[in-house]
């Protein structure tokens, strides 16, 4: 195993962290971040976890802080590492659960008139994060997120929005807290943003965190729109935050630093649809564009754009992918033999099966 790998999982210590007055991040107890905002009378939770047990430890942990009702969960997207622990949460009561009203795209958790293949996506995203494999001896982590982490409960614990934002966003003051939603499609077309002006503290889901962003993930999703994930990073960068606290990975603090991640980030992704882009308009092939698209040096040495939990290769094939389909140009692949017929063919021409 690569050493950088091997000691990575010691990054994701478990810790509360206070992000600034009232506001507090749960680090490593998941494989995502969950974000509480203390107001005058009441809590607001932003994002709940993958599973019911991790969501249990960090609403101990926070209880240690405050006992305050918990009247409003915030949803930045509707992936299952942030919304499975919502009914923690809401102990028993009924908060209110605000989301993008695009909540249902990229979810398996919202019923579609249009169906996805759930049950293939489900397979590979257990292959992909190695569900079931025991820690340490099998797997160490899982890129973005520690690999020893309570896996009771996964998926449970989701709960439906009561309250869909629009495209033009929102502004809600609760319990003296003012805090501002934004869309910002990236990752996921209905990532919503969380901003506190007064702490200048920005809640950005999974739309930046300390690894090269997951542009296409193996386990199975739609398109990811590269371009407008770049340009994401722009309006992140607007808002002007001191405190940027990621979906996954450690928060990051001060504006200087902030803006230089943020900056890194998008010009990453535009380098890959630049050259990704150019290659083919030259007649490469997927293949040739995978091994030979490669971020430059100032950028590939940054802690931020590892490959932890994106691949630059896999990004490459996407884009391909994504703006082409699935023909590569070459003719022989338009209408191939079924793996039988082809099969049957080659051991033919290698002297039937006798022979082989």
């Amino acid at each position: 195993m690569h050493p950088e790998l091997k000691a990575h999982p010691e990054y994701f210590q478990k810790e509360i962290v206070q992000l600034a007055d009232n506001v507090y991040q749960a680090f490593g107890f998941a494989a995502s971040n969950v974000y509480m905002f203390v107001g005058d009378d009441g809590v607001i939770i932003v994002d709940t976890s993958e599973t019911t047990a991790a969501a249990e430890n960090i609403l101990a942990e926070f209880r240690e802080i405050t006992d305050l009702p918990i009247t409003t969960i915030i949803l930045t997207h509707s992936h299952r590492d942030h919304v499975s622990g919502a009914s923690v949460f809401a102990e028993g009561g009924a908060p209110e659960i605000i989301a993008s009203k695009r909540y249902s795209e990229d979810s398996l958790f919202v019923a579609s008139n249009h169906p996805q293949p759930v049950k293939a996506m489900q397979v590979r995203t257990k292959r992909q994060f190695g569900i079931g494999l025991s820690y340490p001896d099998e797997i160490v982590g899982i890129g973005v997120g520690p690999g020893a982490r309570p896996l009771k409960g996964m998926g449970a614990g989701a709960l439906p929005p009561t309250q869909r934002i629009g495209d033009e966003g929102t502004k809600l003051n609760l319990h003296g807290v003012e805090l501002e939603l934004v869309m910002a499609p990236g990752e996921t077309p209905d990532h919503m943003v969380v901003w506190c002006p007064e702490k200048k503290v920005l809640i950005c889901g999974d739309n930046f965190y300390r690894s090269f962003p997951n542009l296409y993930p193996p386990r199975g999703t739609a398109y990811r729109d590269f371009d407008t994930w770049a340009d994401t990073m722009d309006l992140l960068m607007s808002f002007g935050p001191v405190v940027l606290g990621p979906g996954h990975t450690k928060a990051v603090f001060g504006a200087e630093k902030i803006q230089s991640d943020l900056t890194d980030y998008r010009d990453a992704i535009r380098h890959i649809v630049d050259e990704t882009r150019n290659g083919m308009d030259a007649g490469l092939t997927i293949d040739e564009l995978a091994h030979k698209v490669k971020l430059p040096d100032h950028l590939a040495e940054k802690p931020h754009l590892r490959e932890y939990y994106g691949r630059i290769d896999f990004s490459v094939r996407a884009y391909f992918v994504g703006t082409m389909g699935w023909f590569d140009g070459n003719p022989t692949s338009m209408a191939p033999l079924a793996p039988k017929d082809e099969a049957a063919r080659f051991i033919k021409m290698a002297g039937g099966a006798p022979t082989v």
